[in-house]
């Protein structure tokens, strides 16, 4: 694996992770509104918007560091006809602008509450596009049979609902303890929607741990019956070599989705506990975080192509 291929990882992990808590913030804040009112649910997901933000640009900047030449990004929109790397650059592109408009309207409070949300709802389709652009520009590669496989658009959708659901739990968490500090008189509204936010993304966490817990034995067993070399050497470097690596991904998204996810989803914050479920959702996060970097890792590094390098 390639020194500058890191950049990769922590482009697309953080990338994704950035989509999925888009997402799942609007969903949130879509069923948080019925629930409370617009006004509470923007109190509790405004300042949810920022992290955002800074987690996708620093994805970008991760992903110029790949680059010989970064000045050079542009001329790689020239083939959108032709090249799946073009496609991931733009949608990449439209969905940072989208996003930024997004909040800065939504902050701001300009236009109205309907125009804001159609908004919301095409970044967010952009979002999926640029998660699915950037699983195609792996998937497309029939030479590297550890890429050109069903598995690697499904865990890249299943890391990003991972991510991003563990990541709105913190920045919910996070956002009540502020509001605490401030003594805002909607104290209780604040906290019965926080309950019901970590629930629920407590089980989409969980449920994406499954998916992984699924496609990735799958994945290696497939390649290790493949009849191809290219197939074979990634199964070998996947269960061989990079084996502690590998069981130290399945057990560090055990715990953290697994685990910690589950005591997130039956356990409710009361207010002799939001220290204790603070640290729980902050845990899980961070384990996981690692746990998707260690995948994304191995993604790379268990490269084998068939024919001609």
């Amino acid at each position: 694996m390639n020194t500058s291929d890191l950049s990769l990882v922590v482009f697309t992990v953080l990338a994704q992770m950035s989509v999925g808590a888009f997402l799942l913030l609007g969903a949130v804040h879509f069923f948080a509104a019925r629930s409370a009112g617009v006004e509470e649910a923007d109190k509790m997901s405004d300042r949810a918007l920022l992290p955002i933000g800074v987690v996708l640009v620093a994805g970008f900047i991760a992903s110029l560091l790949h680059l010989g030449t970064p000045l050079n990004a542009p001329r790689a929109l020239t083939h959108l006809g032709s090249s799946w790397l073009s496609r991931e650059i733009l949608f990449g592109v439209l969905f940072a602008v989208g996003g930024f408009l997004f909040a800065i309207l939504q902050w701001r409070k300009i236009l109205s509450p309907t125009i804001r949300n159609l908004i919301a709802i095409i970044t967010g389709l952009l979002g999926l596009g640029l998660v699915y652009t950037m699983s195609m520009v792996y998937f497309s590669l029939p030479a590297v049979p550890g890429w050109n496989t069903l598995a690697t658009p499904v865990g890249f959708f299943a890391t990003t609902f991972l991510l991003g659901a563990l990541s709105i739990g913190v920045a919910f968490v996070a956002n009540y303890a502020y509001l605490k500090r401030k003594s805002d008189p909607a104290l209780e509204t604040q906290l019965r929607l926080l309950n019901g936010s970590l629930r629920w993304l407590s089980l989409v966490a969980i449920v994406m741990a499954g998916v992984h817990f699924v496609i990735t034995p799958l994945f290696a067993a497939s390649l290790a019956v493949t009849d191809t070399p290219a197939a074979q050497q990634t199964a070998n470097m996947l269960l061989g070599d990079f084996g502690p690596l590998f069981a130290l991904r399945m057990a560090l998204v055990f715990v953290g989705a697994g685990v910690l996810g589950l005591f997130l989803y039956q356990n409710a914050v009361r207010q002799d506990r939001v220290r204790a479920v603070s640290l729980l959702a902050y845990t899980a996060f961070v384990t996981v975080l690692a746990s998707e970097l260690v995948a994304r890792f191995l993604f790379y590094a268990t490269y084998a192509r068939d024919g001609l390098m």
